[in-house]
């Protein structure tokens, strides 16, 4: 069966290339995405970016709080997917969705699994320092990204590569991916195959107060979160009684005490574990973003009234 009746399940802007690709191959019975949420400084109501997308396409769209509420279920029984396929969705499938269509829940999973399973797996690659990513297309089982692997494609991560960067590459290179392999798949030619038994990671869903700078850390660990972190949940740092952000930092030699303040080439640096951090691009409260030699040209008093807090 080449053109089983699908449903697609994803919410943020990572999923849209794979709706997009999905729907110029297999018919789309539905979408289900996330409700709709509170978002930016008006709070309002904001649509995730795979129902508008839905929207253009003309797909009936379905956007439970949780996917085991009776009319959610209801629905989608109504639809009767041969295929279910999943981006970022947000939810964990219960059995009783992973066992209903008949080819399955495919799953476009931004890693080379078995590494970095889990809510956040661009940034954890930034993070860790991971020298390349990609893409796992796989075989959704009851566990967190578990299930057998139908394909994987890599690239490799830029040292000037952010979380919303990477998000960008992987989130063209999974549609593409996806529709390159369903119809091996599909067709029987391709079977799915377990994860390796070894190097597996877990990247836990991020929150904004893991974006707190530690200056106990080496520098080289801090200026990839900083990367990592962009553009969310971001990072910052005690000064002044408020919250100063940084956007774009550099390591550079030096031994000076965790936590020093002074200035590097003209911009504002801190002393680390190993290391300092220099901030090339920061945000003081209530300002824009400013390069970090206009943040000292401003006549702010960094090495002698900012006290960081030292963990």
């Amino acid at each position: 069966m080449n053109t089983p009746r699908t449903v697609f399940m994803g919410s943020p802007d990572f999923a849209v290339p794979a709706l997009r690709a999905l729907s110029t191959a297999y018919p789309l019975a539905g979408v289900i995405t996330q409700p709709d949420r509170p978002a930016g400084r008006g709070n309002q109501l904001t649509p995730p970016p795979v129902k508008i997308a839905a929207q253009e396409l003309g797909i009936e769209i379905l956007q439970p709080e949780k996917l085991r509420q009776p009319e959610a279920m209801q629905k989608l029984k109504e639809w009767n997917p041969d295929l279910i396929v999943v981006a970022a969705f947000g939810q964990i499938l219960r059995p009783e969705v992973l066992n209903l269509p008949k080819y399955g829940c495919v799953n476009v999973h931004a890693s080379l699994l078995p590494r970095h399973r889990g809510a956040a797996p661009i940034q954890a690659a930034i993070l860790s320092g991971d020298q390349e990513t990609g893409i796992t297309i796989m075989l959704m089982d009851p566990g967190i990204d578990t299930g057998p692997m139908l394909a994987q494609r890599s690239m490799p991560i830029l040292p000037t590569d952010t979380g919303g960067s990477l998000f960008e590459k992987l989130s063209t290179l999974g549609g593409d991916l996806l529709l390159e392999t369903l119809p091996r798949y599909l067709s029987g030619q391709l079977k799915a195959q377990p994860q390796p038994a070894e190097g597996a990671t877990y990247a836990p869903m991020l929150k904004k107060e893991h974006g707190q700078l530690d200056f106990s850390r080496p520098a080289a660990e801090l200026e990839r979160q900083i990367r990592a972190f962009s553009p969310w949940p971001g990072t910052s740092m005690d000064w002044q009684g408020t919250l100063l952000k940084i956007h774009q930092a550099h390591v550079t030699t030096g031994h000076w005490e965790i936590g020093k303040l002074g200035i590097v080439d003209g911009s504002p640096a801190i002393g680390t574990a190993e290391g300092l951090i220099v901030f090339d691009e920061l945000q003081p409260p209530g300002k824009s973003k400013m390069p970090g030699k206009a943040f000292l040209a401003g006549g702010r008093a960094w090495e002698t009234n900012s006290h960081p807090i030292q963990k």
